[in-house]
């Protein structure tokens, strides 16, 4: 029998048609696309591996009709975890995010839980033009399990942050990581993760 994990689980969600990016001139899966010689979503399975966080990647299934939306990828991701002390949704998009981002979160969910089951914690980030962006991932507690297992569609978790706003339980997490909010929609934001990479110091 196995032991739950002591921290919750990144659910990284790789699972998406990219219509977008496609549309925008890309071509294949945005996920797959070269970001100086690795595919972006190992850039941003590295930073999930180097975090040491427990985690569990949901892809696209071979039958592309039950693939579903973003909800249907979450509720896939968490119920391969359901006795799990929380979840951090992860898109897979997120080259640029810090491995510090995932640890913050989910010590930030942790710590807050036992008290308040129904936390969620999302990064706030403090952008360079002043802006405050919020961004991923999104830390649930352990209340959340049911309705996170009962996700369907293409809103994916926000109908639960909108919930989480309305009942006074959601934990603005103050970050400098723009890597939380850069996702790669567009083949220009390609452009933009690799400058950012190569100005990375090491």
């Amino acid at each position: 029998m196995t032991n739950p994990p002591l921290f919750p689980i990144v659910v990284v969600l790789a699972a998406g048609a990219g219509r977008r990016f496609r549309e925008a001139g890309g071509s294949g899966s945005k996920l797959d696309a070269n970001l100086l010689g690795r595919p972006v979503l190992e850039w941003t399975l590295a930073a999930v591996r180097d975090s040491g966080l427990p985690w569990t990647l949901v892809e696209r299934p071979d039958d592309a009709h039950a693939a579903g939306g973003m909800g249907d990828s979450i509720a896939r991701g968490v119920a391969r975890h359901a006795d799990a002390p929380g979840w951090l949704i992860l898109p897979g998009d997120l080259p640029l995010i810090e491995p510090a981002s995932l640890i913050g979160v989910a010590e930030s969910l942790r710590d807050a839980t036992p008290g308040e089951p129904w936390t969620v914690v999302r990064p706030q980030v403090a952008m360079a033009d002043g802006a405050i962006q919020p961004g991923h991932p999104v830390g649930f507690g352990p209340a959340w399990r049911d309705a996170l297992l009962g996700l369907s569609g293409e809103s994916g978790a926000m109908p639960l942050v909108r919930q989480a706003t309305q009942l006074g339980t959601l934990h603005p997490l103050p970050s400098q990581d723009a890597g939380c909010v850069q996702d790669v929609d567009h083949p220009d934001d390609l452009i933009r993760a690799e400058q950012a990479l190569q100005r990375r110091p090491g």
